[in-house]
């Protein structure tokens, strides 16, 4: 079965390699907005799309981290039920994290992939091989990455990242059928 799903050679060539993506959270996986109960606590919107899509790429063998200039216990939450290992909470300066992720897993820049949406996500973004941002992020982060989904963070621009590294390791077609039964 081939999959619907069409992306640029170039593009899947970039994504070839890759075995780990780091990815940001506000504007990310979530749609950007900080909302807060009356009590103070942090409540975030996730899309169940993203969340099935992180779940594939554990499946395909790749690792997904998140590094976030936050935490809350709304984010660790959703992290637990999605089987994510690999994050890191409150840092401010994502390249540090990053890089000491891959030495623990034994990879290096070329073997990774970021999503960010912001100035902060730039020293990760702009030395991994793969670098992509969702279709809102901030001006100079989308012209400084080589893809910009068409969706917004929040709204399923995680699991396009995840379909296109997916159909890259020719895993799609085969975990689509999976779904068929």
């Amino acid at each position: 079965m081939a999959p619907t799903l069409q992306f640029a050679p170039e593009l899947l060539l970039k994504a070839q390699p890759v075995q780990v993506v780091f990815f940001d959270v506000d504007g990310v996986l979530t749609d950007g907005g900080l909302y807060f109960s009356e009590h103070g606590e942090a409540l975030k919107r996730f899309h169940t799309l993203d969340g099935h899509g992180l779940k594939l790429l554990q499946r395909a063998g790749i690792t997904p981290v998140v590094i976030t200039g936050r935490d809350s216990a709304a984010l660790r939450v959703r992290l637990a039920a999605l089987g994510i290992s690999h994050a890191h909470f409150g840092t401010e300066d994502k390249r540090p994290a990053a890089a000491a992720t891959l030495a623990t897993l034994g990879l290096d820049w070329s073997q990774a992939a970021a999503m960010g949406d912001d100035w902060p996500d730039l020293p990760v973004l702009t030395r991994c091989a793969l670098a992509c941002a969702p279709a809102n992020a901030q001006a100079d982060v989308r012209a400084r990455v080589h893809h910009v989904t068409a969706s917004a963070g929040g709204h399923g621009a995680v699991r396009e990242l995840c379909d296109l590294l997916l159909v890259a390791k020719g895993r799609y077609a085969e975990l689509l059928q999976e779904a068929l039964g």
